[in-house]
């Protein structure tokens, strides 16, 4: 009887320290429900309204965030536990911007609008065929007909125009592009099942499809023409967007510094990695001129054939390392399923270094690259400078991040870069504190990455407000952190033309930074082991590293909450 009572006592006490945390690890929350209604209505009304830049799409979207924005003000915000909370403040900061979005896209639209006095009228077309109407074709021929004549007109007219700002040419090419989109729906319809569209529209059709083309492609060269970035040399030429528009969307992460105070971080993190960079190079014989060890370093790589072999290694390795220091758990399913694959030539041209999650990009050279690129591809990714990364994009880095992403909490959708890069940075500057790197070259290839993301900082936040050409910021890279010229060149590139967000190359380290400094408060403090505290980061889903927080330190949140952690002291 007696053990009977103490297996009853400690099964309760075991139920209720379980109960204590089920904010914690509950896979729901009082606004799931909410948040799964609307990205069904929101899938439903862009696959309906699918031409972007209509007034229609855009005004039934604006109804659609603004009913949402009601539902959830009905919910009793003071009632709700902090995960709740931390999920009604995500969503709506999201629905608000979808609505300054919204409302950025209709001034733009006004500005542009006498451009397209025709649109309405192609709008129509479009509208009438999404129930199948039978159109009258021999009319809509002649309406297409004279559109065209009427582009023909504003061609000449826009060719002598000089007052569009960028901003306003991209918005003009979208329309342009979404007009398009509306008559190729449908011109695809009816165009050989109904006999009379198939006789009299296919002609004028095609006339007002590829004026439509290169209306959108001149507006498009407006904006090069008014864009401050012209090509430097580089031939890269992206879409800078200024100082206060970073401002904007760093509040929206939940970041409150400005860019100078970010930069000043980077360079406050790039001094100390130039004294422990100048360490090494002392340990290896090479005294001051760390250059120098970085080149031996480069020339450590392995033969073409052997690079997965390579990566393999580096990867048992740090995996032996999470386990022996009992750092976070990982699921025997995670180890099992990730893959490998061969990055392609055309895709290093933008990724000269391997990519990962559940599927383990490896960049290296094949035969069909010149032998300088080879030479340089190999390089970049010799062993010592890859055993600072495979962990950044294996586990726990990115693959966890997707597998545990798609089994806990998985109807968060709040992805921020300060979460997603945040996370894998976070890794390599932990196992370099708790002695991963075994040597002198080990560390050599550990501070190259820190110095990378240091220097991410400075040159994208440099270039964005207008201080940084793409070709200084390549410069940069090669003369600051010691890169071959060819991975700058794709580096750079990657980050202003390959559909990144501007502040994405801030975040590998801001977001490390943040994980960093909640790391002090909950482990260093004692309040938590490393494993109890990476378990329970990973399980939250993707969020601004602030609301991870909130749910750890179980802060009483507001409804009218802002930013206002400062997690880094300068």
């Amino acid at each position: 009887m007696r053990k009977l009572l103490c297996c009853i006592s400690l099964l309760l006490a075991q139920f209720l320290t379980y109960a204590q945390d089920t904010d914690l690890y509950n896979q729901s929350s009082e606004v799931n429900n909410i948040m799964v209604q609307y990205y069904a209505d929101r899938g439903a009304l862009n696959r309906f309204y699918a031409i972007r830049n209509s007034p229609e799409r855009r005004e039934r979207m604006k109804t659609l965030q603004e009913d949402y924005l009601k539902r959830l003000s009905a919910l009793g915000f003071e009632q709700l536990p902090v995960g709740s909370r931390v999920d009604y403040t995500l969503f709506q900061r999201d629905l608000k911007s979808e609505l300054y979005q919204l409302d950025q896209e209709k001034k733009e639209y006004t500005q542009v609008e006498k451009w397209f006095p025709f649109a309405e009228r192609i709008y129509a077309i479009e509208k009438v065929r999404r129930r199948g109407t039978v159109p009258d074709a021999e009319k809509l021929a002649v309406e297409l007909n004279n559109i065209a004549k009427e582009i023909e007109q504003r061609k000449a007219a826009l060719q002598k125009d000089s007052s569009f700002s960028l901003a306003l040419s991209r918005r003009a090419s979208g329309i342009a592009k979404g007009l398009q989109a509306a008559l190729k729906s449908t011109y695809d319809f009816y165009n050989g099942y109904d006999p009379l569209f198939s006789w009299w529209v296919p002609a004028p059709y095609k006339r007002l499809d590829g004026l439509l083309e290169d209306y959108a492609n001149l507006f498009n060269a407006k904006g090069k023409n008014a864009s401050s970035q012209k090509d430097d040399g580089s031939g890269i030429i992206g879409y800078p967007i200024g100082r206060e528009e970073i401002i904007r969307q760093l509040q929206l992460e939940m970041i409150p510094y400005t860019p100078e105070e970010l930069i000043a971080i980077a360079n406050k993190e790039f001094a100390w990695c130039d004294a422990e960079m100048l360490k090494a190079s002392r340990e290896m014989g090479f005294g001051d001129n760390w250059k120098a060890a970085v080149e031996k370093v480069k020339n450590t790589f392995v033969p073409p054939s052997r690079q997965p072999e390579a990566m393999m290694k580096l990867y048992n390795e740090s995996i032996a390392f999470l386990k022996e220091h009992h750092l976070i758990t990982l699921p025997p399913l995670a180890e099992e399923t990730w893959r490998m694959s061969m990055m392609s030539p055309e895709r290093q041209l933008v990724s000269p270094f391997f990519l990962g999650g559940e599927e383990f990009i490896i960049s290296y050279p094949t035969n069909t690259m010149s032998h300088d690129d080879k030479m340089m591809s190999m390089r970049g990714n010799n062993p010592h400078f890859s055993r600072a990364t495979v962990h950044h994009e294996l586990l726990a880095g990115h693959a966890l991040q997707q597998f545990m992403n798609a089994r806990y909490k998985s109807y968060r959708n709040f992805d921020t870069p300060f979460w997603i890069e945040g996370w894998a940075l976070y890794w390599e500057r932990l196992l370099w504190d708790l002695k991963f790197p075994q040597s002198p070259e080990d560390r050599i290839g550990m501070l190259f990455w820190r110095m990378h993301r240091c220097a991410r900082i400075i040159f994208s936040l440099s270039y964005h407000t207008g201080k940084w050409t793409p070709q200084q910021c390549i410069d940069f890279l090669v003369d600051r952190v010691n890169h071959e010229r060819a991975n700058a060149e794709g580096e750079v590139r990657r980050s202003f033309t390959g559909g990144y967000g501007p502040l994405y190359q801030v975040a590998y380290m801001i977001g490390g930074l943040q994980f960093e400094a909640l790391r002090k408060e909950l482990v260093e403090s004692g309040k938590m082991t490393y494993q109890q505290f990476h378990d329970a980061i990973i399980r939250e889903n993707a969020m601004p590293v602030e609301m991870v927080r909130a749910i750890l330190l179980k802060q009483p949140l507001t409804r009218d909450f802002k930013t206002n952690w400062k997690f880094y002291h300068l």
